[in-house]
């Protein structure tokens, strides 16, 4: 490591007020250093704010995915005994122990199983499907003048396709929805146990049903896949259908109402868009990486120690890719923090990179084009129902709205 190598300052904690705007914070200390010695939640960790070294961290061997040595990081912090694995329950292995927390072989062989429902040719033929579900949304608020845009399509279309496409009944639905809107937002470990517990032992129960009675759903390929080779444990089993049905919602629910948020608070793109469909799809991706639901990458520890940007970050550290920050670094895009529908696509880390780029990504991007034209279509007038201030933002680590009020003409 070279002599002049910087030195990272004590943590700089960040609390609440990073929580509800992180953007304010990444533009400081992106400009000050690629990697930044930070605490979140409680826990010191690094950083990694700049573009280049983003790409690089998320591709790095030496950075790694890996719930059982975090566990043991965090009790020997706190001076505790880690726990054994049989010591989970359920609910906290489901919540753990799926297919973002892994890396090769592992990651290899369970991203396998599901690669072949989120082919091109799959996700496009899902599109009669998600235009009648927009349709039928639509309908439910015809001659309404004003209403919460999260509650009426943000939530309901993401979570009604992704339980179709993995075989939850219609009538679960909706229990399904509020557990995982709790999960989200629960601050207590506690109530992230209960509610994670519950959501188990149903996902269980549910899986046991497949079992007695196959359907053509994504968790019946699963169960005979796990039963007929043995390629999941049962643990794997529920914590995949987990991811699957988490991933596939909060994360298309938020990227659709920050991007329509940026929309109205922009109407010179919004007249640009109504103008001219052909902007479309650089909308979506403007909506991706200006304000992207996830704007920090999931839990990642060093195995060893590593040098990302000039800064050394040693062995068994917490690391956190900014995706956020990296998606607004002027070294990377031209006027970053400027909401712009024609800007050159691609580039942005929205949605990873490497490895564990989402597979879902194709998925999100044709719902929510979907929506949008069809709001578009059928409302020349749409405008935000709330003055500066006046939106609120869920308290955890993602971009997520509490709601979204419009006025619709």
């Amino acid at each position: 490591m070279p002599e002049n190598t910087p030195q990272a300052p004590e943590p700089e904690v960040l609390g609440e007020e990073f929580i509800l705007d992180p953007y304010p914070t990444y533009a400081r200390l992106r400009e000050r250093t690629p990697v930044a010695h930070v605490t979140l939640n409680g826990m010191p960790g690094w950083l990694v704010l700049r573009h280049t070294e983003a790409r690089a961290a998320l591709t790095d061997p030496a950075i790694v995915k890996d719930p059982a040595r975090g566990a043991r990081i965090i009790a020997r912090r706190m001076g505790v005994e880690p726990p054994a694995p049989h010591e989970k329950s359920p609910g906290e292995r489901m919540l753990v122990e799926h297919m973002l927390n892994t890396d090769p072989p592992d990651h290899t062989r369970l991203r396998k199983l599901v690669a072949k429902a989120f082919t091109a040719r799959q996700i496009q033929g899902l599109r009669p499907r998600i235009e009648r579900i927009v349709d039928r949304l639509l309908d439910d608020i015809q001659g309404q003048s004003e209403v919460d845009l999260l509650k009426v399509l943000g939530y309901p279309l993401p979570i009604t396709l992704i339980c179709e496409m993995i075989g939850v009944p219609d009538d679960d639905q909706a229990a399904f929805g509020a557990w995982s809107n709790a999960l989200t937002v629960a601050v207590q470990p506690e109530q992230l146990q209960e509610t994670a517990q519950k959501m188990a032992q149903y996902l269980a129960g549910l899986i046991e049903h497949k079992r007695a009675h196959p359907a053509d759903d994504l968790i019946t390929g699963l169960i005979q896949a796990r039963d007929d080779d043995h390629s999941l444990s049962e643990n794997e089993l529920v914590s995949m259908v987990f991811q699957l049905l988490v991933a596939g919602y909060e994360t298309t629910t938020h990227l659709l109402g920050n991007g329509i948020l940026a929309l109205l608070r922009h109407p010179d793109q919004l007249a640009a868009l109504r103008a001219d469909r052909s902007l479309l799809a650089g909308t979506v991706e403007e909506f991706s990486r200006y304000d992207n639901s996830l704007h920090l990458s999931t839990l990642s520890v060093t195995a060893a120690p590593v040098e990302i940007g000039q800064v050394r970050i040693p062995a068994d550290e917490f690391v956190l890719v900014s995706l956020g920050s990296a998606n607004r670094d002027p070294r990377r895009f031209e006027d970053p923090e400027r909401f712009d529908i024609r800007r050159k696509q691609g580039g942005h880390l929205s949605f990873g990179h490497g490895l564990h780029h989402c597979m879902g990504a194709p998925l999100a991007r044709l719902q929510v084009e979907i929506a949008l034209t069809a709001l578009l279509d059928r409302h020349p007038v749409i405008e935000l129902a709330a003055g500066p201030g006046e939106l609120t933002y869920q308290l955890n680590a993602t971009r997520a709205l509490e709601s979204l009020p419009v006025t619709l003409g």
